[in-house]
C-alpha cells in the first residue's frame, strides 16, 4: 500500500506564534511531525511525506533537513483548502490516498497514521476516513473541547459533535456503556474527493458545532472510522503544550 501524507503548516496562530518552526530537540516542530512519520515508508512501502506551508521560512526550514515541502497560498480559509492545494501543486492522480497528519502532532504514532490509510483503501463507500478512541473520563465526555463521534454498524460515522453523545437518558451523570468515542482529529481523503470538499457548502450543522468534517457527511458522503486502543499523543497548542512535548520527546529519545 502506498499513499502521500500530507502535513499542513502556517505560521498564524494566536495562541503559539510561529509554531511549525518552534525548536523540539534542535528541529522545528514541523520537521519532527515529518520525521515521525517518514518511518512508515520502511514498514508499509513507498510512502511520500510532503509539508503544505504557508510561508517560506517553513519551506526553508523543511528543505534544511531533507524534508519535501509545497508552498502554498497564506489565505486559504481552512486546512482542507490547503490540502485540495497542495494535491494540484503535486499532481496527485484522484484515485491517490492521502493522510492529513496535523504539524503540530510530533509525537503521532506513525501506526495510527497507516491504519487510517489503509481503512480508506479498504471502504470504496467511503470518501475519507478518520480515528477515534473509547473515552473512560466522565469530565471529557462533557467537555466540549473533546470532540465525540458515533457510528453505525458499520463502522461509519454518523455524527460528530462536541456535546456528550450518545447521551445516556437514564443515567446522565455517568458515562454510556458501551463506552462514547473520542474523535482524534487525523483524516484520510481520496484526491478526487479532496478536490471536490472546499467547493461544497458550508452545513448548518458544521457552523453550529464548527467541526468541518461534518460538511461531508451533510453532502451525503460517509467517513470510515478505525477505533484506535488508545489515545495519541499530545499536540501542541499553548506554550504549556510544547514545554510537556519538548519533555516526552526528550524522554523518548
Amino acid at each position: 500500500m502506498s499513499f502521500t501524507i500530507l502535513i499542513p503548516a502556517r505560521l498564524a496562530s494566536t495562541r503559539l506564534p510561529n509554531k511549525p518552526l518552534a525548536d523540539i530537540g534542535g528541529a522545528p516542530m514541523v520537521v519532527r511531525v515529518a520525521q515521525r512519520v517518514l518511518s512508515l515508508t520502511s514498514a508499509t512501502g513507498p510512502v511520500r511525506v510532503v509539508v503544505a506551508a504557508d510561508g517560506p521560512e517553513i519551506i526553508s526550514a523543511c528543505q534544511a533537513h531533507g524534508i519535501e515541502a509545497v508552498l502554498t497560498r497564506s489565505d486559504h480559509p481552512s486546512g482542507s483548502d490547503r490540502l485540495a492545494q497542495a494535491c494540484q501543486l503535486l499532481g496527485l492522480p484522484d484515485d491517490e490516498i492521502v493522510v492529513n497528519v496535523q504539524g503540530d502532532e510530533p509525537l503521532i504514532d506513525p501506526a495510527l497514521v497507516s491504519a487510517v490509510a489503509d481503512l480508506l483503501t479498504q471502504r470504496p463507500d467511503a470518501s475519507m476516513s478518520t480515528a477515534a478512541h473509547a473515552l473512560d473520563n466522565l469530565a471529557d465526555y462533557n467537555n466540549p473541547n473533546v470532540v465525540k463521534v458515533v457510528l453505525d454498524a458499520r463502522g461509519l460515522a454518523l455524527y460528530f459533535s462536541r456535546a456528550p453523545i450518545p447521551h445516556q437518558r437514564d443515567q446522565p451523570l455517568a458515562l454510556p456503556n458501551p463506552a462514547p468515542l473520542r474523535h482524534i482529529g487525523i483524516y484520510g481523503y481520496r484526491v478526487g474527493f479532496l478536490r471536490q470538499f472546499p467547493s461544497l457548502s458550508q452545513a448548518p450543522i458544521e457552523i453550529a458545532e464548527a467541526l468541518e468534517q461534518l460538511r461531508a457527511l451533510w453532502h451525503g458522503h460517509r467517513i470510515a472510522v478505525h477505533i484506535a486502543e488508545h489515545a495519541p499523543g499530545p499536540g501542541v497548542d499553548t506554550l504549556e503544550d510544547l514545554e510537556r512535548v519538548r519533555l516526552l520527546f526528550r524522554t523518548e529519545k
